[in-house]
């Protein structure tokens, strides 16, 4: 397995239904993934000096209890992910409208400032110039909840337009190119791709504990992929896109996965299969 695992996305992604974690199966799986029981011991002691989990018993017999602020963090944005395979699919085509936000948080406001920003950072937008944001997406309805909730909204502006133009050029792939790290997304993908293509070669003949493995490392590469994807649509990137063919190959991967795993306590199965089971 060639995927890049920390121990804390380790343990994270351990957590079942019920908010806990086997130690046992949590040690074998960290174990598989090349990582030493001292990694695993130490990571489990930060997490619980940090208040995301209670621990009880000691050693492979423990038990791991995730807190409720450690839960509150854990789930994944289904809806990007929902989102990111109609695209693939082509069922969320691009009206060719750029959305944008611009926002002038004034300096005795600057943790909601920061805030803000890497908001619209996470949410794919990429600065134009100081406070100016773009996406190929909509994106207004979050904009606006997290101005809201960072109390800033009387600081926040958004708007859309056809037509954007830097340093005289406005033509929409020379736009995203020049907006967006493309090269960057696609070598990532390209990794996704790999790691994808591998873990369905190896549970031909895996057992449940390495099945659970290649679960967790394949998320955990999944993650690394998408999270700083800004999902823009077909027509602002490169064809054939290596993100629709790495995102397909996890699909399949998954499908395999919930065919053996249904009844899988791990939340990570959950997750996933409420987007899988619509698109596979």
């Amino acid at each position: 397995m060639n995927a890049e695992v920390s121990t804390r996305s380790v343990v994270e992604s351990m957590i079942r239904e019920d908010a806990t974690i086997d130690a046992g199966e949590l040690y074998d799986v960290a174990n598989l993934l090349g990582m030493s029981d001292q990694q695993v011991r130490l990571c489990i002691k930060r997490l619980v000096a940090e208040g995301r989990f209670v621990q009880d018993g000691r050693g492979r017999k423990a038990i791991l209890r995730a807190t409720e602020t450690m839960a509150r963090t854990l789930e994944p944005d289904l809806e990007f992910v929902r989102f990111m395979y109609e695209q693939d699919r082509g069922l969320a085509p691009w009206d060719g409208r750029w959305h944008l936000v611009a926002f002038a948080v004034p300096e005795s406001a600057r943790p909601a400032r920061d805030a803000m920003r890497d908001a619209i950072l996470r949410l794919g937008g990429a600065p134009i110039q100081g406070g100016l944001y773009a996406s190929a997406n909509p994106w207004e309805d979050r904009i606006d909840s997290t101005a809201t909730q960072l109390g800033v909204a009387d600081h926040v502006t958004t708007f859309t337009t056809a037509n954007i133009a830097i340093g005289g050029k406005g033509g929409a792939r020379q736009l995203a190119e020049r907006l967006w790290p493309i090269d960057a997304i696609a070598d990532r993908h390209r990794r996704l791709l790999t790691v994808a293509e591998e873990t369905l070669l190896a549970l031909r003949t895996a057992t449940r504990i390495e099945r659970l493995t290649l679960a967790v490392a394949l998320a955990a590469e999944f993650t690394q992929a998408v999270e700083p994807d800004p999902l823009l649509p077909p027509q602002l990137l490169p064809q054939p896109w290596v993100g629709t063919a790495a995102r397909a190959a996890v699909a399949a991967c998954w499908a395999e996965f919930l065919k053996t795993e249904a009844d899988q306590p791990i939340r990570l199965f959950r997750w996933y299969a409420e987007v899988i089971n619509r698109i596979v």
